[in-house]
């Protein structure tokens, strides 16, 4: 099995609903978010790839118009703007067009990540 990934960055704002008044993420807050797409495919393609890097810019295109500098809040609602939710989201919009994606990573900061990876596929 041959593996690859490519990481995306943006910023943004949100809070999460639920916790207690006093948590942190409670509160109006923002990350410097890291994205990071894994690919992986039993056989490369005629050039030698998983899929060419080039043409993951449509997840570049998408974080930086639909994502970057916004409020998650909005955009994921109903559902709560955690990293968990942020990544099945992007899973879900590119599986479709990029076959051999099998996880999305979101980091809020160096120290964290959420990872969506389906039990199967």
């Amino acid at each position: 099995m041959y593996k690859i990934s490519k990481q995306f960055s943006f910023s943004a704002a949100h809070s999460l609903e639920g916790l207690p008044d006093d948590h942190p993420c409670s509160r109006l807050h923002g990350h410097n978010y890291v994205v990071t797409v894994h690919l992986r495919a039993k056989e490369l393609n005629k050039q030698g790839f998983v899929r060419d890097y080039n043409e993951l810019k449509v997840v570049k295109n998408y974080i930086d118009s639909t994502l970057d500098h916004r409020y998650l809040n909005d955009i994921l609602a109903p559902l709560n703007s955690s990293a968990e939710n942020i990544a099945k989201m992007l899973y879900d919009r590119f599986k479709p067009e990029i076959p051999e994606l099998y996880a999305i990573e979101v980091s809020e900061t160096p120290k964290t990540s959420a990872i969506y990876e389906p039990e199967c596929e």
